[in-house]
Parts: structure tokens; C-alpha cells; sequence
């Protein structure tokens, strides 16, 4: 069927549209792995737009031989690890329950569990808090105080209450208890869900550099985020250091470009483990995001 012209004309700007979003959305990603491919001098001449100049893995060399850089790796992928399995576990655990309607008291814990994603208890509370539990400086601050995600639990529990009430009856006629028929009903069939939201705790633990900029001291805990972090904050003083100094400003700004192309190659290689695994889930991802959006 040939569509009118309004229909072709709307179809036409929606395709437009949505190329030059994308567009907008992927250059400036493919800008910084242009430069990190770059030459550091020669990225003091600008104008790197769609290619290198001058092609080097320099920079890739430099940043994998940083032993600061090889450290903040490792405590990000334990983090990344030990934090998503420790949120999935507990959150899905809290959700379960929430979904059982035997459960005594079931709407005060909801009402008390979402308000907590309106209110908190603020920065100042917090850090006293984590200081007064002993987690002041330790790998832990990373992972429990995010073990419980209201958002995901509201997520599960939405999923577990479509779960048809007599495959878990069947299970208990078996023998099996609560804990049973979760660990043996529940979990096998909620793969979509759990693989989605594990994403998602994946790449909040992954992108963090805030807490431990907060409560972290210890340069052998901090993750690979917050070193970069640094770095970014290091690159705007020595611009600004500069700019102070005309009799410098040749060498400090060749310096200030060279630490450029070793942040975007630093940035790249902080990007490519959740690049490489988002593949492998996207077919549970969009399951996932349609969970609880149809009810019969």
C-alpha cells in the first residue's frame, strides 16, 4: 500500500531525525578514539575530526604499562563483580518476598522501601555513617551499601508476581520450601530480568568514581574511574598553569595534549569491557525492559 504524502514526508524527517541524533550521539565517542589513536604533539594542532594524522598505539602502550592504571582495573572488575552479584542476590531475595502475599506487613515495608527513592539521608549523615560501620577506606564501601536497589526490587517483584502460582505450588507438593522453589523455580525462569538489571548494577559499579573520591584514601582501592577522573582534573590545571606563563606555554601545553591523547586512550579502554559484554545480553535486555508492561 503506497503511503499519502503527509505519511511520506513524516517518514522522511523521523529517518532524518533520528540519523542526525545518532550522529550527534556516537561522534563525539568516535572523536576520543580517533585521538587516543593520535600522536600526542600532534594533537596540540587540533583539527583531528574523522581520522588520526598520525597514527601511534603509543598511548594505548603507556596507559597499559601505568601500574596505577593495571590497579585501578582490578579493584573495578572486582567491584563490578562482587557489587552486581551481591545487588542481584539481595535485591531479588527482598523482591521475592515482597511478592508473597502471605507476607505479614508486606505493604508497610513497600511504602517504607519507596520512599527511600525520594528521600535520603544526605552526604553529611552518610559519610558518618560509613566512618562509624568501619567502612572508611575499604573495598566494602563499594558494595554494601548498594546490595539493595529499590528500583530493581520493584522490577523483580513485578516479574515474580506474573510467575503462574502453581508451578511454586507444584514445588512445594514436591517438598520444596520458600528458599527451594526460589533457588529452583523462580531464579531459573527469571533469566531475562536478572540479566537486564545485572547490566544495569554492572555499569553503575563500572562508571563510579564518586564514592570513592568520597570515602577512599588509599590510592591501591581506587578504581580505574576516579583515576581518570584525576587525570581530567589534572588536564584543566595544567591548561589553566598555562595560560599564567607565556615563557612555558609551548612546553606546558605540549604536555597538557599528550596527557589528552593518554586520557582518551585511558577513556577507551575503560569503555571496552561494557561495550564488549552489552552484546551478549541485549537479547535479554529487550525482554527484560517489556517486564510487567502487559497484564492480563
Amino acid at each position: 500500500m503506497r503511503l499519502a504524502w503527509e505519511d511520506r514526508v513524516f517518514t522522511v524527517f523521523i529517518y532524518t531525525a533520528l540519523t542526525l541524533l545518532g550522529f550527534l550521539t556516537f561522534y563525539p565517542f568516535w572523536n576520543a578514539a580517533v585521538v587516543s589513536f593520535n600522536e600526542g604533539t600532534d594533537t596540540s594542532l587540533g583539527n583531528i575530526t574523522f581520522w588520526p594524522r598520525v597514527f601511534t598505539l603509543e598511548n594505548y602502550a603507556v596507559v597499559l604499562k601505568d601500574i596505577r592504571i593495571l590497579k585501578g582495573f582490578v579493584v573495578s572488575i572486582a567491584r563490578t563483580l562482587v557489587g552486581t552479584f551481591l545487588t542481584i542476590s539481595i535485591t531479588a531475595l527482598f523482591a521475592y518476598g515482597m511478592s508473597r502475599k502471605e507476607l505479614i506487613g508486606r505493604n508497610y515495608y513497600m511504602t517504607f522501601a519507596i520512599l527511600t527513592l525520594y528521600f535520603s539521608g544526605g552526604l553529611i549523615p552518610t559519610y558518618l555513617l560509613i566512618r562509624n560501620l568501619g567502612m572508611f577506606d575499604s573495598f566494602w564501601v563499594f558494595v554494601i551499601p548498594t546490595m539493595v536497589n529499590v528500583w530493581s526490587m520493584i522490577i523483580f517483584r513485578t516479574f515474580f508476581k506474573e510467575i503462574p502460582p502453581g508451578l511454586e505450588d507444584a514445588a512445594r507438593i514436591d517438598g520444596c520450601g520458600y528458599w527451594s522453589t526460589f533457588i529452583r523455580v523462580v531464579v531459573p525462569l527469571s533469566g531475562p530480568v536478572i540479566a537486564t538489571l545485572s547490566l544495569f548494577a554492572a555499569i553503575v559499579h563500572w562508571n563510579d568514581w564518586f564514592v570513592a573520591s568520597i570515602y577512599i584514601n588509599n590510592k591501591d582501592l581506587l578504581p580505574v574511574q576516579t583515576l581518570l577522573k584525576q587525570t581530567l582534573e589534572s588536564n584543566i590545571a595544567s591548561e589553566l598553569n598555562s595560560a599564567d606563563s607565556a615563557s612555558t606555554s609551548f612546553i606546558m601545553r605540549s604536555q597538557t595534549y599528550t596527557t589528552k591523547s593518554l586520557t582518551m586512550a585511558t577513556m577507551m579502554v575503560t569503555t571496552l569491557p561494557i561495550v564488549l559484554v552489552y552484546p551478549f545480553l541485549q537479547r535479554y535486555f529487550v525482554k527484560g525492559v517489556l517486564v510487567g508492561s502487559l497484564k492480563e
